[in-house]
């Protein structure tokens, strides 16, 4: 079982992202992460979903997506050189010397605070999903976590390759 990253361009219309996240569903398939929004032409939504499986299971999926109305382009991440990057808001609890503690490691993950009260840090990270993932770890060692939100995986192909009509 890889994980795969797979972009998508599709109608930017009512009921699209429903239909891909129903064909999931109906094939028993999971979504690890997924991201949608807008791309520069309004008419279009940019998809980037996480999804894993065997190599027959994510052919079957890409075949499956290629098939639906309002999926314009598809294109496996994973086959070539890619970026991933995902944003995460995690508020801690930072009371006494707990707060110093909490901004070393927000330090050392180059994070930034992004609201202060006199008890609570919240904290924005960006960067690959391994680095949000040890952040957890570290400060759940320091602090109490209240929340984390996660943005999702955003993939984009390097160089000259991209996902364009």
């Amino acid at each position: 079982m890889s994980k795969t990253v797979i972009s998508l361009l599709i109608e930017n219309e009512a009921g699209a992202t429903s239909r891909i996240v129903g064909l999931f569903s109906q094939r028993g398939y999971n979504i690890e992460s997924l991201a949608v929004s807008v791309t520069h032409d309004p008419s279009l939504s940019r998809m980037t979903l996480v999804t894993s499986g065997d190599s027959r299971v994510i052919e079957q999926i890409l075949k499956q997506l290629n098939k639906l109305i309002d999926v314009l382009k598809v294109s496996d991440l994973t086959d070539g050189e890619h970026i991933e990057q995902e944003m995460s808001l995690v508020k801690v609890a930072a009371v006494g010397a707990k707060r110093d503690e909490v901004l070393r490691l927000v330090d050392i993950f180059d994070g930034k605070i992004i609201d202060v009260t006199p008890r609570i840090y919240t904290v924005r990270l960006i960067g690959e999903s391994s680095k949000l993932d040890a952040f957890v770890k570290q400060i759940s060692q320091t602090s109490e976590i209240i929340e984390v939100v996660r943005s999702g995986v955003l993939g984009i192909a390097r160089g000259e390759r991209a996902l364009k009509l």
